[in-house]
């Protein structure tokens, strides 16, 4: 964080820099796609670093400049550490998430791995293993040239370069004599069951560092590529040794360095903005032109939309400087989480007032519908702060997993929260239609609400379950259409709510609170004496259609 930035929060009262300052520093782990993950007195056998899609001519770049292993044995058996790089069929699905989890997958050859990098503390070399035919994936040690030039990117003060030859390995800067397999033929690719290349290992202040990267060099080798860490000693439970681990990690296309599945995310989510904005105003001239049966709700309908729009406005820039730049932009970063949250509390307040009937039906909430919306609103600032963590953690910290789970949950549990003031409208209209004098209008109600419910369980269903299935099931490069399911759905049912809710006089949603007392008294006479026929059809469907 710059000096000016902490200077500019200084100027306003506590109250009110509290927190910017708290998503300033939950932002401050985040770098876009070039990864900085430190871990200290870490004991996991397995980290998942990263997931990236790459196009032809991609590019991972992958610079471990602190690697300290606890309580080394002296023994001639060294530890059993490195890289895996594995590609599947799509992001969501770990390469090794279905085998036992005491088996290590640097002792078994299997066919799902791709590359292995093999870390020999003894001889200090990296053993690099290629399964299956790679021919176009090329794999080299040290970064890219251009790597060097850009800002934001300072070498690590433990890094001990290391020299590389003229037949295009590496030698170990502390032992000459590294036993290089290969030459040039070995970073061109060449097919074969298992192919090694040895990169030299830096060893200083009993700390090893080595860097390399890869480049897809066809469209055979295009894909989902997952990175991952594993320290096979501590695969075994009760044997866990604690190690410290310091590695960049930055992965490029070229059109950037969003992934596959990224780079059309920047225009949806702009053209998206620009629907939503669209709605919003459409839907204030509603307002304005219908002023006689506007409440309180339909204003509120308005800043939610207004909301949603500007929140995809920030996330589509977020990721314009993302793709240019490797990292977002703090301040838009932070006016897109601030307005991703409002939003989120937005949007599950409004579907919970409206299925209550407040402002429409009744000006009072329940005691049961005050306990949901203290339940609510907790749980909505909850799941947008483990939202904020995850986008500001790396993919490999310890507490991602977590958090990941929190969010998971917490949505879950809003999501059916917010249903049972709807659940308790329909019960009451139930009870009401058959002892109320308003039969047909409580009918009515009692189909729009059934309606509604079923359009919340839609999209409910549509974002959360049917989304995450597409995710799976699509190629990599057409992730994307998770994000468009997503936000066209949330569309969809914005203005199929306006539509329904809409301040006309011939929406049976809003005719209880127009009768006074007198009136009602009035039609049960006129029901008694057999002279309402045609009388109230005429009051109550004036437009002789339904609003269904």
């Amino acid at each position: 964080m710059a000096v000016s930035e902490r200077r500019g929060l200084g100027r306003g009262s506590p109250a009110e820099w509290r927190p910017w300052l708290l998503l300033l520093l939950l932002l401050g782990g985040s770098s876009g796609r070039i990864h900085r993950l430190t871990l200290t007195g870490e004991k996991r056998a397995d980290i998942q670093l990263n997931s990236f899609g790459f196009y032809t001519n991609g590019s991972l770049e992958v610079d471990l400049s602190l690697l300290r292993l606890g309580c080394q044995n002296t023994e001639e058996k060294a530890p059993l550490v490195g890289f895996s790089l594995t590609r599947v069929r799509s992001g969501s699905i770990r390469s090794y998430s279905n085998r036992d989890s005491h088996e290590c997958p640097l002792r078994k050859n299997s066919s799902s791995l791709l590359v292995l990098f093999l870390i020999n503390t003894k001889d200090l070399q990296v053993q690099v293993r290629k399964y299956g035919e790679q021919k176009k994936l090329f794999i080299s040690a040290g970064l890219l040239p251009e790597s060097s030039s850009e800002p934001g990117l300072p070498k690590s003060e433990h890094m001990v370069t290391p020299k590389v030859d003229h037949a295009g390995t590496t030698a170990a800067p502390d032992k000459a004599k590294s036993k290089p397999t290969g030459s040039q033929g070995d970073r061109q690719g060449v097919s074969g069951k298992d192919q090694e290349l040895v990169l030299g290992l830096g060893h200083l202040n009993n700390s090893y560092n080595f860097s390399f990267h890869v480049v897809i060099g066809s469209r055979a080798e295009e894909g989902q590529y997952n990175l991952n860490f594993h320290n096979c000693d501590n695969s075994v439970p009760g044997q866990e040794q604690p190690f410290d681990i310091t590695v960049m990690i930055r992965e490029k296309n070229p059109e950037g360095y969003l992934s596959a599945a990224e780079i059309p995310l920047f225009k949806l989510y702009m053209v998206m903005s620009a629907c939503f904005l669209g709605a919003g105003i459409f839907w204030v001239s509603i307002l304005c032109k219908n002023t006689y049966n506007v409440f309180k709700i339909h204003w509120l309908m308005a800043a939610l939309t207004f909301t949603k729009s500007i929140s995809l406005l920030f996330h589509s820039i977020n990721y314009y400087f993302i793709n240019s730049q490797g990292h977002p932009i703090e301040g838009l970063a932070v006016m897109h989480y601030i307005t991703h949250l409002l939003k989120g509390a937005l949007l599950f307040i409004t579907i919970a007032l409206i299925g209550s009937g407040w402002a429409f039906v009744k000006y009072v909430l329940s005691d049961k519908e005050k306990k949901i919306f203290g339940i609510v609103i907790p749980l909505q600032v909850l799941a947008n702060v483990a939202y904020i963590v995850i986008e500001s953690r790396e993919e490999g910290a310890s507490d991602y997993g977590i958090w990941k789970e929190i969010l998971f949950l917490v949505d879950l549990i809003c999501c059916g929260t917010i249903l049972f003031p709807v659940v308790w409208s329909i019960r009451h209209l139930q009870d009401a239609s058959g002892t109320d004098g308003k039969v047909a209008v409580n009918l009515a109600k009692l189909k729009l609400f059934r309606h509604y419910y079923v359009m919340v369980i839609c999209y409910i269903y549509f974002t959360r379950i049917i989304a995450i299935l597409l995710r799976v099931v699509v190629p990599f490069q057409w992730q994307w259409l998770y994000q468009l399911l997503v936000e066209g759905s949330t569309l969809a049912f914005f203005v199929l709510t306006g539509y329904k809710f809409q301040p006309a006089r011939d929406n049976p949603y809003l005719q209880l609170p127009q009768e006074d007392e007198e009136e009602m008294q009035m039609e049960q006479v006129m029901t008694d004496s057999g002279f309402r026929e045609g009388l109230s059809k005429v009051n109550k469907t004036a437009s002789g259609r339904e609003l269904l």
